[in-house]
């Protein structure tokens, strides 16, 4: 079909339609020139493909490209990417929703794209599903890990009484409405990244990784909504905002944890309790300190700018490197692991007596330290999932006074009420520190909350407290 308002060398070859398709994780436009894909597009976003003699870019463009090209040649173009079903929710079965929750849906709903910071316990799903039921169509949720996705397959269905399919954890059923983890949307996202028309990111602070990042890159998907309560990276750095801008849209609503303190989350109050190393732990500390700083400096003489990188390379081949990485790990150790810790949990055991009580740990080790010294259940990691369950349910049915874990309940997990966080150790980032206080803030019988930061005085682990603080949410009363 011949476009007036396009030159001889734009109008489509040999008058055939312009088609878009879907094709392993990309877009392919076929029936164009070259002269039409540089005045539409930016000229880096296509690849000639000799192979089918067509154009092709990312699939996650999508929206993109079918608005571009529907004002340029609406005439002559067919989309054949879409793959996605309407679903029928007849009753949805939706909690009513909070002002802020309503705010947040709206903010997204104006664009239907971007990303929604909320506090942990603020009820990010309640928005999430509420979006679901609103649209009426096919959606992916991409979760963390298997657990998280378990927790939405059980939520959606609660919600809408659709039984979600599954993708992921030995399970391939792909559903109108389906749960994923990122690692198995990023490994099948070429396959099925045209049948979902809203694909939700929860905990998406963990998309910016190169490795996950093709879960979005290769999904079709035209909505999209990111669910996150902790968007900073590292120490307090905020994530990478071009690849939220890129994949998911820009923030469209934020709600800091000071807003909603006392109101939908509980009132709090965080609590640093410094302990000390006992003489020998010093000693040993203070040794070990010299010949990691005794290697670097004489590395340093030679070569400026080496740094924690080269000591790991070398420690491969060189034993005096060897000899620092292993000192450095035991001084790193005797941080976390200080016998003064555990005297210090025992007494906030007694005081919170009926209470139940997270200790959250800084290591593997520590934790497994806790739980011998106050015969209290263990979760780690590589934990199973019948396991974690009938952990949580102990604490939950009063079964178990405590648990103790190390970063294995950070994020997104439902816990049982608890209001008496114990935290012993961990990384320097801010946002492994929310979402542990985020862990303890959800109303409940016990009213207010509790957060007990204990840190070795005189270390490294004082420092790395002093950056995890450097939110507003932390403000500290020191023992």
């Amino acid at each position: 079909m011949f476009d007036p308002h396009l030159s001889d060398d734009d109008q489509p070859r040999d008058h055939s339609p312009v088609r878009l398709s879907f094709e392993q994780g990309t877009l392919t436009l076929c029936g164009v020139s070259n002269d039409l894909i540089k005045k539409v597009f930016e000229p880096a976003q296509w690849v000639f493909d000799v192979r089918s003699q067509s154009y092709r870019t990312d699939a996650y463009q999508y929206r993109e490209v079918v608005d571009r090209m529907k004002n340029r040649i609406a005439g002559t173009f067919q989309d054949e990417v879409p793959d996605w079903k309407p679903i029928s929710i007849r009753q949805p079965n939706l909690h009513h929703l909070r002002a802020d929750q309503t705010e947040a849906v709206d903010a997204w709903m104006k664009t239907r794209r971007g990303v929604v910071v909320m506090p942990t316990g603020t009820g990010k799903t309640e928005v999430a599903l509420q979006i679901i039921c609103r649209l009426g169509c096919s959606v992916l949720v991409v979760a963390p890990v298997r657990d998280l996705m378990y927790q939405w397959h059980e939520r959606i269905i609660k919600a809408t009484g659709i039984d979600a399919g599954i993708i992921g954890d030995g399970v391939h059923r792909v559903s109108p409405i389906s749960v994923t983890t990122y690692d198995s949307a990023s490994i099948h996202m070429a396959r099925i990244g045209n049948r979902f028309e809203l694909i939700i990111f929860d905990e998406c602070h963990h998309l910016p990784s190169p490795m996950r990042q093709d879960a979005a890159l290769m999904c079709a998907a035209p909505y999209r909504l990111g669910l996150t309560a902790t968007p900073q990276r590292g120490r307090g750095k905020v994530e990478n905002n071009d690849a939220y801008d890129e994949f998911l849209g820009p923030r469209v609503y934020t709600q800091a944890i000071e807003a909603a303190r006392g109101k939908t989350l509980a009132a709090y109050d965080v609590i640093r309790i410094a302990v000390h190393l006992s003489d020998e732990e010093r000693s040993r500390y203070t040794r070990l300190g010299k010949i990691v700083a005794k290697y670097i400096s004489d590395r340093r003489a030679d070569t400026p700018d080496y740094d924690w990188k080269a000591l790991c390379r070398d420690s491969g081949h060189s034993p005096e490197a060897r000899r620092a990485l292993v000192a450095f790990h035991a001084k790193r150790s005797i941080e976390d692991r200080a016998a003064d810790k555990l005297r210090i949990i025992e007494d906030l055991f007694r005081l919170h007596a009926g209470e139940p009580v997270i200790v959250f740990c800084g290591s593997n080790a520590m934790a497994r330290d806790v739980s011998l010294r106050f015969l209290i259940p263990c979760l780690l990691s590589h934990c199973r999932k019948r396991e974690r369950q009938e952990i949580l349910s102990g604490l939950r049915e009063g079964r178990y006074p405590a648990i103790v874990a190390n970063r294995v309940l950070d994020e997104g997990v439902d816990l049982p009420e608890v209001n008496v966080a114990i935290v012993v150790g961990g990384g320097a980032g801010t946002r492994q520190a929310l979402q542990r206080l985020g862990r303890v803030l959800r109303k409940n019988q016990f009213g207010g909350a509790v957060f007990y930061e204990i840190v070795t005085a005189g270390t490294r682990d004082e420092l790395r407290s002093r950056s995890r603080r450097s939110s507003d949410a932390f403000r500290v009363k020191s023992c």
